[in-house]
């Protein structure tokens, strides 16, 4: 293990609010956030770490999915907890990710030399996703963190992030049947909807063994234990507006997978029909934003991230939305604003800095363009963009480190 606790700490503070906003950021609903967060502080306080700054949160996200970062960090998105039944199952998710944790799965990947690429700034949180192949709309949402995000955990980490995901649920108190459960939920989705667990299939490889292996610890070592509660009123409860915007949820769900199969249009009607139901979704709005800057619909794309500003305004990706679009239309100034706003709530992340040096250079302001050029060049040397800004600075006269 060549990452030690602290560098686990620091990278999880740096990038996991960058995947966390290009999942649309934290659910507005408090009592929800507050549900889970509790859950998942019981789970990590019988775990191996219980020491790390973990910390849970409900996504906007609407694909099925949970991840965590090395010290802890947990997404859970909405499209996963509206397809759970009890709160034994969330539990088995959260013990499942606080278990990549306790085995330091991440840490031990960066090690190998798996996640090299981790260091190249610019990479988007995309990577490993087939929904998502107009990445160039997602560049500066997820960045780093999204490609260590990513990762595709083997199945061994798989088995032993479920086997001690298992013993962190029942030791807080929940009936190990839960765990079965997510795995039955899974593989019932697999089968009805395959689009919509491609993401969460491809970094957390699923099988019918590990069900069969959830069952057969259930039976054996966890037998005393299946008399725990299962706490399915009290989930349900807590979940209630979740399952009151099911289909709205779903037709972004439909949205998103004829995104990935480059059906524009039908994406757009079935967005459409999902803010018909849920107008003022965050999640929704942005993307119906996305879709309509994919097919050069950039007024609309405009109005459409301009909303979600407003309905959301402490999370910055609609800002970030906003300015492409406004970029697009070459309203530089306006564009300049809303990169810059976004960069003050979410700094780190040297796109918006690439894209405050291109909306300066659009506007003849050469010197302050060349300075956020150098800003970026330095933060991401082999980013995306670095050929472009280099040639740019070398015909301006300006020395580069390259």
């Amino acid at each position: 293990m060549l990452i030690s606790e602290a560098e686990e700490i620091d990278l999880d503070r740096r990038w996991a609010p960058h995947q966390f906003s290009a999942d649309y950021g934290a659910v507005q609903d408090a009592s929800l956030n507050a549900y889970v967060g509790k859950m998942g502080a019981d789970i990590a306080a019988v775990s191996y770490r219980p020491h790390m700054p973990y910390n849970f949160r409900v996504l906007n996200a609407v694909v099925v999915n949970g991840y965590t970062f090395p010290a802890g960090s947990v997404g859970l998105n909405r499209g996963l907890l509206v397809n759970l039944k009890t709160e034994a199952e969330l539990a088995a998710v959260i013990g499942h990710e606080v278990g990549h944790v306790n085995y330091r799965h991440a840490g031990a990947q960066m090690s190998s030399g798996m996640l090299v690429q981790l260091a190249v700034a610019g990479l988007t949180a995309v990577v490993a996703s087939k929904n998502e192949k107009y990445a160039w709309l997602a560049a500066g949402l997820g960045g780093i963190g999204g490609a260590m995000l990513l990762c595709r955990y083997s199945r061994e980490d798989e088995r032993e992030a479920d086997e001690v995901g298992m013993a962190n649920m029942v030791k807080a108190g929940y009936n190990p049947a839960g765990m079965a459960g997510v795995m039955e939920c899974f593989l019932r989705l697999q089968k009805e909807k395959p689009n919509a667990v491609d993401l969460l299939f491809a970094t957390h490889p699923m099988s019918n063994e590990r069900y069969k292996t959830a069952m057969a610890n259930m039976q054996a070592r966890y037998a005393d234990k299946t008399g725990l509660p299962d706490y399915r009123e009290r989930y349900m409860d807590h979940i209630a507006p979740l399952r009151a915007m099911k289909e709205a949820l779903d037709l972004m769900e439909k949205g998103g997978t004829c995104m990935g199969g480059e059906k524009y249009a039908e994406a757009e009607k079935h967005f459409a029909g999902a803010l018909r139901l849920a107008p003022d979704d965050y999640a929704g709005l942005l993307m119906t934003a996305k879709c309509c800057l994919i097919q050069k619909k950039n007024g609309e794309a405009e109005r459409y991230a301009a909303h979600a500003k407003a309905v959301y305004p402490q999370e910055p990706q609609a800002l970030h939305i906003c300015g492409m679009a406004r970029m697009e239309q070459a309203k530089f100034d306006a564009a300049l604003q809303d990169f810059t706003q976004y960069e003050s709530k979410l700094p780190g992340n040297p796109n918006t800095v690439y894209y405050k040096g291109l909306c300066l250079e659009k506007m003849g302001r050469r010197e302050p363009a060349a300075r956020e050029y150098q800003s970026y060049l330095k933060d991401a040397p082999d980013g995306e963009f670095a050929e472009y800004v280099q040639k740019r600075l070398t015909e301006w006269g300006y020395k580069t480190a390259k």
